[in-house]
């Protein structure tokens, strides 16, 4: 992969030059004016030509080192399920029970709460938590 690039850049800077007959100047000139908006049109002819064949290049090359290459409005390919495999559709992670909301069940008190006020443990409230004294009983 990293051949592949190095060798078309090399290819575009070799177009650079013969595209500017060799002279300094006009091989700066070339130079500076190529910046992140530039077209492929803004570029001179030796230079289009080596993008393009250094671009068929790299792709025979990846196609032969085994690499797919497929539109970008084509979609990403599904790779064929192995023998065995188990797919999980439509999730991410492992599937959780329900979350519980609050039980419709038991007695209500005459406000029409639960007994307890609706805390979480029920019941009547509780004082301060301490050490709890000897058994009775």
């Amino acid at each position: 992969m990293q051949s592949l690039i190095f060798s078309a850049v090399l290819d575009a800077i070799a177009a650079l030059k013969s595209a500017s007959g060799n002279l300094p100047n006009n091989l700066l000139r070339q130079v500076q004016a190529i910046h992140g908006n530039v077209t492929m049109a803004d570029l001179p002819k030796e230079l289009q030509d080596a993008i393009a064949a250094s671009t068929r290049a790299a792709f025979a090359g990846l196609l032969k080192e085994g690499y797919s290459i497929a539109p970008r409005d084509a979609g990403p390919a599904r790779p064929q399920m192995r023998q065995g495999e188990v797919v999980a559709r439509g999730v991410d992670r492992p599937s959780r029970p329900p979350a519980r909301g609050p039980r419709s069940d038991g007695p209500r008190g005459p406000r029409g709460d639960r007994p307890g006020g609706g805390r979480p443990g029920g019941g009547a409230p509780r004082g301060p938590r301490g050490p709890r004294g000897p058994r009775q009983g």
